[in-house]
């Protein structure tokens, strides 16, 4: 069992307690007398209640502690023979055995023990307060935390530890009064600063958590900062990422994002993609292509419909035509519709290749359901027309004619046609 103790001074982390004890319970006569600075004057402890005690102790150290709680059951027997002193120091022995058998409602019911006698050195009352504050928190009864936390404020004439306003701080926030909470953090951060020590990553943690329940993004964002600058996780990075986007910060979210990547902390399928648009927010499509373009390569983003499409189009938004081409054929692979063809039509007509030009309008008006039906004959005009087929040009923009959304593009290049092609002939008349 861990060594029974006076105190239990600590921390409370994401709900589990852990202990730094300050003082050994040394019974002897000698102790009770120095510690019997009260108002109230205390009995001493007896040399046979101190050697019962300390056997208790050292049977559960040994690792007996069913013994060890049977020789305090003795001790009880007996209780109605014993100082005040001597019964708190009985059941501060029970509190602490039943902590160390993580048994805390029992702990808690004993240290409220040693709190009901009267007589007892101020020094106990006030861990035996500090315990049941922290033994409360953890049994989530935010409301007895805080009375024991008050009680023993009032007793305690010692400036606050900034472990100790941290857990103040935890009690506000679990009982959502994020305000106190604040103030609490912020008294802790000051204690610190006067030791010259950072505040703690938990400490920020909690910060982090109570001005985001006030809705105060900019504060959230600042704590971030910090949490960056003294612990540097990859999900404080990307978390501070977010926060800059949110407060509209965007060419600092674009930054730190693309440290982040370098530093090798965007993993995450949502985070490239995420980063991916940034690049395209901030114009610079290659950079979002090669992002996406490793990251399908890897394995670490699906090579979906609409990841495919993400890519192609950072591509052609970078004017790299030829990489666009295998994306979009991919992903024409991988639908039933021609959306993916058209897409290839326009970028085989920007590229000069007529004929897939062709080929893949042709397939686009096949499969159906795209979006601009007037465009893929206005392809097949235009590649036609480059390879001197003047009546199959004619004939696609004379079918483009009749859709409205390409009517005027369509009137203007068959006009052009008909008086090249008429050109072409009587060239061809003399030759």
């Amino acid at each position: 069992m861990k060594k029974l103790l006076c105190s239990l001074p600590s921390v409370l982390v994401a709900g589990a307690i852990y202990l730094a004890p300050s003082m050994v319970a040394e019974l002897s006569v000698a102790q009770a007398e120095e510690n019997s600075k009260a108002s109230v004057r205390v009995p001493a402890m007896r040399n046979r209640v101190y050697t019962q005690l300390a056997r208790a102790q050292q049977i559960a150290d040994q690792g007996d502690k069913a013994a060890g709680l049977a020789v305090l059951d003795e001790v009880k027997g007996r209780i109605d023979s014993l100082n005040s002193y001597e019964k708190a120091m009985l059941w501060n022995f029970y509190g602490f055995m039943h902590y160390g058998a993580e048994d805390m409602p029992k702990a808690i019911v004993s240290f409220k023990q040693v709190i009901a006698q009267e007589a007892i050195p101020e020094s106990l009352r006030l861990s035996t307060l500090y315990s049941l504050a922290q033994l409360s928190m953890q049994q989530q009864d935010y409301q007895a935390t805080l009375g024991y936390l008050s009680k023993w404020q009032s007793l305690n004439s010692k400036p606050l530890s900034a472990d100790q306003h941290i857990l103040f701080a935890q009690v506000y926030y679990q009982s959502k009064d994020f305000a106190k909470a604040l103030t609490s953090i912020h008294n802790a951060m000051e204690v610190a600063k006067a030791d010259n020590k950072p505040p703690k990553e938990n400490w920020l943690i909690l910060q982090r958590a109570s001005y985001y329940e006030l809705k105060q993004p900019e504060n959230v964002t600042k704590v971030m900062e910090q949490l960056v600058r003294l612990y540097s996780k990859p999900e404080y990075w990307l978390q501070l990422a977010g926060m800059y986007g949110e407060i509209g910060a965007e060419d600092k979210q674009m930054a730190v994002m693309e440290t982040a990547w370098q530093a090798g902390y965007v993993s995450k399928p949502q985070d490239i993609i995420s980063l991916a648009q940034l690049y395209r927010y901030h114009g610079a499509p290659y950079k979002a292509a090669k992002v996406l373009d490793e990251a399908i390569a890897l394995g670490n983003v699906v090579a979906s419909e609409k990841h495919l499409e993400m890519l192609a189009q950072s591509y052609i938004a970078a004017k790299d035509d030829a990489k666009a081409i295998p994306v979009l054929i991919k992903a024409s692979e991988i639908v039933e519709n021609g959306k993916y063809d058209a897409q290839l039509a326009q970028v085989y007509l920007n590229s000069e290749k007529w004929s897939k030009a062709i080929d893949s309008a042709e397939l686009a008006l096949e499969k159906g359901d795209i979006a601009r039906v007037g465009d893929m004959h206005l392809v097949l005009g235009m590649s036609y027309f480059n390879l001197q087929k003047f009546d199959e040009s004619l004939a696609a923009f004379k079918a483009a004619e009749g859709i409205k959304s390409s009517e005027k593009t369509a009137k203007q290049w068959h006009k052009y046609v008909k008086r090249e092609q008429g050109q072409y002939e009587r060239l061809a008349m003399l030759n």
